[in-house]
Order: C-alpha cells, then sequence, then structure tokens
C-alpha cells in the first residue's frame, strides 16, 4: 500500500526515484561510518624534500641579506653525511643581536614571523614547514666563534654555512636535562658524525653534567667513541 502523502500535500506520493549522487554503497550494521580524512592530494609528497626546500629557501634568504647564521638541527646533520629521514623542521643559528634585522629580511620576503613564549628563537613557516630561526643553543647564546667554526656545505645542492659536527653535538648533549633526556634522538646522530667530532671537546664544555655524562658513557659503552684513558 502506497503511503500517505505529507501534510499539506496532495495527490499521490510519488514513488522514489533514482539517488541524483548515483547508488550508495551498502553499510552493514556491524560496520563503524565511515571517516573522512584530508585529501590525499593536499598531503605532502616527501616530508624531507619539503624541509630541505624550507631550508634552502631560508638560507638563500639569510645570504643573499648578508646575515650571519650557520644550519643547525637535523638538516645540517644530514648536510654533514647523516639521515635524510627528517620529521621535524629547520632550524638555523644566528647571532641573538641579528633577531630583528632577520625578522625584517624575513617579513619582506613575505614570510610571517611569530615570536613563541621562549625568548631564545622566532619562527616562520616555509613551503609548509615550520623553521626556528635560534640565537641561543642549549641555553648558551649563539656566537661569532660558532658561526665562524661552521663548514660551507651543499644541502641539497645550495651552499650554506653548516654548523661543525662538534658544535652541532654539543648543542644537542648539553640540552640534556632531568626534564629532557632523549638519548634514542641523539644516538643516531652522533653515530653518523662521530668521526667529525672532537669528543674532548666535547667532554670539556658538557661531560660533567650528569645527563651528558651519562650519554658519554653509553656512547662509550656501545663503541661509538672511545672511553677517555684510564677508564675500562
Amino acid at each position: 500500500m502506497p503511503s500517505a502523502p505529507p501534510p499539506g500535500r496532495t495527490g499521490p506520493w510519488p514513488a522514489p526515484g533514482p539517488d541524483p549522487a548515483g547508488p550508495q554503497p551498502v553499510r552493514k550494521p556491524s560496520e563503524p561510518p565511515p571517516v573522512s580524512g584530508p585529501d590525499p592530494a593536499e598531503l605532502p609528497q616527501d616530508r624531507s624534500q619539503a624541509i630541505l626546500e624550507a631550508a634552502k629557501q631560508i638560507g638563500a634568504l639569510l645570504k643573499r641579506a648578508g646575515h650571519p647564521f650557520a644550519l643547525a638541527g637535523s638538516v645540517a646533520v644530514y648536510a654533514h653525511g647523516g639521515s635524510r629521514y627528517l620529521q621535524h623542521d629547520a632550524d638555523f643559528a644566528i647571532l641573538p643581536d641579528d633577531a630583528e634585522a632577520v625578522a625584517a629580511t624575513l617579513r619582506e620576503a613575505g614570510l610571517e614571523v611569530r615570536t613563541p613564549p621562549e625568548d631564545w628563537l622566532i619562527k616562520t613557516t616555509c613551503h609548509g614547514q615550520n623553521v626556528d630561526i635560534i640565537f641561543s643553543l642549549a641555553h648558551q647564546p649563539v656566537t661569532r666563534e660558532m658561526l665562524d667554526r661552521a663548514h660551507v656545505l651543499p644541502v641539497d645542492s645550495v651552499l650554506m654555512p653548516v654548523l661543525s659536527p662538534t658544535d652541532l653535538i654539543q648543542s644537542l648533549i648539553s640540552a640534556f636535562s632531568e626534564h629532557y633526556c632523549d638519548f634514542g634522538s641523539v644516538l643516531p646522530v652522533a653515530r653518523a658524525v662521530r668521526e667529525k667530532v672532537d669528543w674532548d671537546a666535547v667532554r670539556a664544555a658538557c661531560g660533567a653534567e650528569p645527563m651528558p655524562a651519562a650519554f658519554l658513557f653509553l656512547l662509550e659503552r656501545l663503541n661509538v667513541i672511545d672511553a677517555r684513558e684510564g677508564q675500562p
């Protein structure tokens, strides 16, 4: 028996026609509803390459403007021969007194500059990737001497100054504390650049602190670095 027409309507109730959107898949009662997600076309095809592109563009801007700087972080490790698997951001070290001038250079290039609550860096975004412009590494201001020790290396075909392996490792190990002690993230970095690092200088700079000392001991036990003379 045909159903009655809705209130206020006269005439026979038409039979349901085809769905203009086309046939719909039949879902079993036990199946969960489909979950919508981001358009695959909008997802980065290669996150590491996107970070490299961001590093190249920011590095080129800083070079053209004449700002002293050095590439830091995971992209610096890659430049020194480490893994290309980059999953965080691009980092640059600059002098504290140059922060405002660097921020102005980035804004002139059409990039938004953000000042986070931390007082040791500014941030921007390039190619959809976060870029940290740092003027204090492991609670120590970036110095002219540190930037002078940087190595000029190709970063995916673009030459730019890169923190020396010793300064890079020292900045990572010095950051260890009771509140942050992720040995697992720094261990592969130490393995990748171990032959290029002045480990005596690293020990002298931060080996007296308990967490850095523990990491250095771990490197010795894993035969990543040689033990100091007089130690087993």
